[in-house]
């Protein structure tokens, strides 16, 4: 027997450990997780508030629920009990409710009520503790010190507590619903309802407890119909957002009607307690319901008699509103708005003015330029590179815009071979350094100049990375063990492997058999409990991808979608941008995605190392955050708290400035009657890309405003009417110091014609001479990509600059070949930027446009454009044609189709140059 009583309690241990990590589990790695980081008490406060809240409601709820149900025990409990009646010998015909109360006084029916209340009070508890979030907003609001127009209530109260008493509004109807079903099944299966009969058969008592119940509904009708009339401020029919006339005149009176006639049935229904008819209750749900129709009936007529005729004046007070609201959520009242006259007339000397612009212009699109990366400086097939980003530095003294990438590791890239445990989790575990270039420079075959590039990473600039080590990044998430025996792969090195323990102190510990069990069962990984690999000094690193990490400890902040990597003190740091939002704004406008109000609030910095997370609040001024700082203190700090070489590289969010921008193209409009007729309307502008027409994204870019003295970091957008695609206007946010964040608009000016992206690149395509050599290209097994197209606003003009990239048809390794500028009536297309700038400003030049062709090396014939050769020079025309011909043969067999093209053009232009006159 004594084996097997051993074997009994090992058993009952094993399902013993295996509940409480089922239970537990998760709960046991989060607080581990959450003190690693320093925020064991932000993880304590939220499941405090959780478990607080779920078992708050839960007592509510069960004792409602129970009273509910011990109620329809007593009232139907002196009943004489029925027995089983069989009517034709039939035992089909036994119904359900027969064979239950057969059982009689032998079914446990207090223990049954009892168990059923009990489950029907966790449904609602949980359900209620995943909100734990509104009560703490609720109880620690911070006010907006704003008033709403209509009720004079400060938009706090929209944004913190209304949410709150709507949502306990709705649980009072639900725990209402629950114990009126669960004493509806009692009564049912005690006999005291019974549906056989017609009509129904129903117990006097019954109709007095639900009558009580129907009251309570009522009530919780009042509640709602008091709510509601807040709820008018967000209403979104109609030319108002919010409060429209017809709900001034209407709904706010009805409201209150409704309301005092729900009160009044409540109170019918209490008296029909004694009554216990069915009299009271009819007229108790006409007198509210009833009116409720009505109501609905009379809208459109008012709507259609009062409003539609002369909706504009009717509805001008609230439309006001709507505009002023809806800029106030966005943050778009701040909006400099600016001329833009576009008089100004571009030279070679006003361009080497704005030296600093022109030597930022971005030639890199991050589409190809990704690409790119990937073929030259990913190394190994395991290294990957997510995106691409778009930063300023200081490169030798001078202030430049870059392009950078990390790279990281996915051991899912490596062979499906040497995909082991031990490769995943003990080997594979970080990238390293990044690959830097500059947006505006290209080497001899096309391809980007870079600043940081290799493994280590090598600058040629002196930006020097002292800890290349990407533990945390974007790649999907993948637990690595760290400081275990098997030692980490660091870097290829030749035709060998350099290899490392991590430095550091970040992770969990995960020696000792606790550890190892519950990380084994919450990863769902036997490995980690059986390995040998594990070593006492052994650690852990979990929900690596820093958008996933984030969102755990913030998760009532939005995030940015392009995360960005930062070179600072030898170190990389990620700096993703946090939202806090509400779509409880009184008057504004939602937007596509049913917010209507937003703040860039917080910046996150996660260390790309050692993973350690900071929240840093940008914007001191936003309620919603410094509510959230209430809350959870020590969770968030001040900006300037942030180290002040990272503070140089903070961003206006590309995501936040596309949000504003669509509202803006909108509510740029403030006259109530331009607004309405809807006037001056703007849009996105579209472009090509790729064979493709796609919306216009917002660019970075380093230039000097008009009438500004200092070059600086914008972000900025070209808008254009809708459905048309000249530029009306274009937006910009500062990036830099003080001025950060600062919006503007520049208004171009109604009697001039701007041409938008699209048209531009429509005229690149009609040019006789551009059009060919695409068609040149495109025909000799490359693809031409036209890159983004850049708007440059420069001395109150606007200079166009397009890249042009050429790719083997079936390779992926674009080259940047040419690149286009259009000012004016004159498109120009040359080899690099600064040749093409010269071209299309020298002096004389006339308004066709032209193609620039590059000066080629010393002893080589120039690539002529039309007209080059001289009338008379026979001998040097034919020279310089064979010599074209021989170069361009010589490319063909080389397989440089590109070399090859150009040559080709060249040579045709020599043939078709007429002959020399004759002297004779």
């Amino acid at each position: 027997m004594r084996p097997r009583i051993v074997l009994l309690a090992l058993a009952a241990l094993a399902v013993a450990v295996l509940v409480t990590l089922s239970i537990a589990g998760e709960f046991l790695v989060d607080i581990l997780w959450f003190s690693s980081l320093g925020y064991r008490d932000a993880f304590v406060t939220r499941f405090a508030a959780r478990a607080l809240v779920t078992a708050a409601i839960g007592v509510i709820a069960f004792g409602a629920i129970y009273a509910s149900a011990a109620t329809a025990l007593r009232l139907s409990g002196d009943r004489e009990r029925l027995h089983v009646v069989r009517r034709s010998g039939d035992l089909a015909e036994i119904t359900l409710p027969d064979l239950i109360r057969s059982f009689g006084d032998r079914v446990p029916w207090g223990l049954l009520a009892v168990a059923a209340s009990i489950l029907l009070a966790i449904f609602v508890a949980l359900g209620e503790g995943a909100n734990w979030d509104i009560y703490l907003r609720a109880l620690y609001a911070v006010p907006f010190h704003s008033l709403d127009p209509a009720f004079g209530h400060d938009i706090g109260f929209y944004v913190f507590r209304l949410p709150l008493l709507e949502d306990l509004n709705d649980l009072f109807l639900l725990v209402i619903f629950l114990a009126a079903a669960l004493s509806a099944a009692l009564y049912w299966a005690r006999g005291a309802i019974d549906f056989r009969q017609a009509p129904p058969r129903i117990e006097p008592g019954v109709i007095a407890h639900f009558s009580l119940l129907l009251g309570l509904f009522f009530v919780q009708r009042a509640a709602g119909y008091w709510l509601g009339r807040f709820g008018l401020l967000f209403h979104t029919n109609g030319v108002v957002f919010g409060l429209r006339y017809v709900d001034q005149v209407l709904w706010r009176p009805g409201l209150w009607m409704l309301m005092g006639l729900a009160i009044g049935a409540a109170a019918l229904s209490a008296m029909n307690m004694r009554e216990r008819g069915t009299r009271l209750l009819l007229i108790a749900g006409i007198g509210v319901f009833g009116p409720a129709i009505l109501l609905s009936f009379v809208q459109p007529i008012i709507e259609r008699l009062w409003v539609k005729p002369d909706e504009l004046n009717v509805e001008r007070p609230y439309l006001m509103r709507n505009i002023a609201m809806t800029r106030a959520a966005y943050k778009l009242g701040g909006v400099d708005v600016k001329p833009f006259a576009g008089k100004g007339r571009l030279t070679a000397a006003s361009i080497r003015q704005d030296g600093a612009t022109i030597d930022n212009i971005r030639l890199w699109d991050p589409r190809p330029l990704l690409a790119t990366y990937r073929q030259l400086q990913e190394i190994r097939l395991y290294y990957d590179f997510q995106d691409i980003d778009i930063d300023r530095y200081t490169i030798n003294g001078r202030y430049s815009q870059v392009m950078l990438s990390p790279r990281e590791i996915n051991p899912e890239l490596l062979p499906e071979s040497a995909q082991t445990w031990v490769n995943r989790h003990l080997k594979f575990t970080h990238g390293n350094g990044i690959t830097m270039s500059p947006v505006n420079a290209k080497d001899t075959e096309g391809l980007p100049i870079f600043y940081v590039k290799d493994i280590p990473p090598v600058s040629r600039v002196g930006l020097e990375i002292t800890q290349p080590d990407i533990y945390f990044g974007q790649e999907p998430d993948n637990y690595a063990v760290i400081k275990a025996s098997t030692p980490e792969f660091d870097y290829p090195k030749g035709a060998d492997n350099a290899y490392s323990y991590y430095q550091g102190e970040a992770g969990i510990p995960i020696s000792g058999l606790g550890r190892r069990l519950l990380f084994s069962y919450v990863m769902r990984d036997i490995n980690l409990l059986v390995t040998e690999a594990i070593k006492p000094q052994s650690r852990i690193l979990i929900r690596r991808n820093i958008s996933d990490r984030i969102a755990r400890l913030v998760p009532f902040l939005n995030q940015d979608r392009d995360p960005y990597v930062v070179l600072s003190g030898g170190r990389l740091y990620w700096i993703v941008d946090c939202y806090a939002s509400s779509d409880r704004y009184p008057y504004s406008q939602r937007s596509p995605d049913q917010i209507n109000y937003i703040r860039n609030s917080v910046k996150a910095v996660v260390d790309a190392h050692s993973g350690a997370t900071s929240f840093y609040i940008a914007d001191p001024d936003d309620p919603i955050v410094n509510s959230w700082a209430r809350i959870f203190p020590g969770l968030f700090k001040p900006l300037a708290q942030m180290p002040a070489d990272l503070r140089s590289h903070i961003r206006y969010p590309e995501d936040l400035f596309l949000v504003q921008a669509d509202i803006y193209r909108t509510y740029h409009m403030t006259d109530p009657q331009v607004f309405y007729n809807r006037e001056d309307l703007w849009g996105f502008p579209r472009e090509n890309y790729s064979g493709e027409t796609v919306v216009m994204q917002p660019y970075y870019v380093i230039m000097r405003l008009p009438g500004e003295q200092k070059d600086e970091y914008i972000l900025m957008l070209p808008m254009v009417p809708q459905g048309r695609d000249n530029m009306i206007a274009w937006l910009a946010a500062r990036c830099d110091g003080a001025d950060y964040g600062h919006l503007f608009e520049y208004a171009f000016s109604k009697d001039s014609l701007f041409y938008g992206p699209y048209q531009i690149q429509a005229r690149v395509n009609q040019n006789p001479e551009i059009s060919r050599q695409l068609s040149l290209w495109n025909q000799l097994g490359s693809k031409v990509i036209l890159g983004n197209l850049i708007v440059i606003p420069l001395q109150d003009s606007l200079l166009y600059v397009e890249p042009l990239y050429i790719r083997a048809e079936n390779g992926q390794l674009p080259e940047l070949d040419r690149v286009i500028a259009a000012y004016r009536d004159r498109v120009v297309m040359g080899d690099d930027l600064p040749q093409t700038l010269q071209a299309l400003f020298r002096e004389g030049a006339p308004a066709a446009p032209v193609i620039a062709q590059a000066p080629e090396s010393a002893g080589a014939p120039a690539r002529q454009p039309p007209g080059a050769m001289a009338p008379g020079d026979t001998s040097a025309g034919l020279h310089t044609a064979a010599q074209l011909y021989s170069r361009a043969m010589a490319a063909l067999k080389a397989g440089n189709w590109t070399e090859f093209g150009a040559d080709m053009e060249s040579l045709g232009h020599a043939l078709e140059q007429p002959a020399p006159p004759d002297h004779k």
